[in-house]
């Protein structure tokens, strides 16, 4: 995700560079075959492009509003999922009291945070579709590694295994039954939240509403130049290329937006997120457990992510 207040022009302009160019000759040719070469003759009242530019942003502004929603749905969800993230370190430092100072029961308290930081990572992993074990073994165990990778699906794994490590704690005596099913609530939002991004990521906006946007917007572009030359001139080139750049980063944007784990600058900042939520539930258990090492690979992906859109 774009982390950065300023972006540069060189970044915006760059997602269509090649569509600007493209442009450009277009209206050049056209505008030399009309003044110089006299071989095009045609000039069209400026009404016709007009109107079909108005029905064009009628389109793009419900597909812009349409992929907004998506994003904004995805950027809600992993805020959900940091709330749910604290909960779960609550309930699991405070919940687990019956037998303070019991060495086993802070190895499974720390063991159960140490998960949650890793399923938070690793869940954006495999949202974006790369691989969710990267960075993993700094949040569990060598074991536990080696059993969630014959998963399809590791973040759910994760969360097999807290439900395993609550089930330990219920028989040993850490929590009683009510305390079991508060915990197993809060696993089971973020269950939930998974499951609510893996709809987003695996449900494709439609590709001929885009397709019938983009073939009608290069039906506009196509036109403008025979609007404008009589009324403009040599001017002509640089409105066209203008008024085109306009509707093209618009449609733009809206692609971008559509797909809000698909590991572009635009993404919902699920790695910026991650870190945060490994700050807070670091700093939880401080004071509570063994001390443990934040997990530096957590600054290099945010340092990697804010550095992202300059490629």
């Amino acid at each position: 995700m774009l982390l950065r207040e300023k972006i540069p022009l060189k970044y915006v302009f760059g997602k269509i560079r090649f569509e600007l160019l493209f442009i450009l000759v277009y209206s050049s040719i056209v505008y030399e075959l009309y003044h110089n070469v006299h071989f095009i003759r045609i000039s069209i009242p400026l009404s016709v492009p007009a109107i079909l530019g108005t029905v064009i942003s009628l389109l793009l502004g419900f597909r812009s509003n349409q992929a907004y929603d998506r994003w904004w749905e995805a950027r809600h969800i992993w805020g959900a999922i940091v709330n749910d993230s604290r909960s779960l370190a609550r309930e699991t430092l405070w919940f687990m009291q019956n037998d303070y100072g019991n060495p086993h029961l802070d190895i499974l308290k720390n063991q159960i945070i140490r998960r949650q930081i890793g399923w938070a990572f690793s869940l954006g992993q495999h949202l974006r579709g790369q691989s969710p074990l990267t960075g993993l073994e700094e949040y569990i165990s060598l074991e536990e590694l080696e059993t969630v990778s014959r998963y399809s699906n590791v973040p759910a794994a994760l969360l097999n295994m807290h439900g395993r490590d609550i089930k330990e704690a219920l028989e040993n005596g850490y929590i009683n039954r009510y305390q079991q099913v508060e915990i197993d609530r809060t696993i089971s939002k973020l269950c939930d939240a998974q499951g609510k991004c893996e709809r987003i990521k695996n449900t494709v906006f439609p590709a001929t509403y885009s397709l019938y946007i983009h073939f009608s917007l290069i039906m506009f572009i196509a036109l403008l130049p025979f609007g404008f030359i009589e009324t403009f001139g040599a001017l002509e080139i640089l409105v066209v290329v203008a008024i085109s750049s306009c509707f093209l980063l618009i449609e733009k944007m809206a692609i971008h937006l559509q797909d809000p784990f698909d590991n572009k600058p635009t993404d919902t900042p699920v790695t910026t997120i991650a870190t945060a939520i490994e700050r807070d539930l670091t700093q939880m258990s401080r004071d509570e457990l063994p001390a443990t090492n934040e997990g530096s690979s957590a600054k290099v992906r945010a340092r990697q992510e804010e550095d992202f859109y300059v490629m």
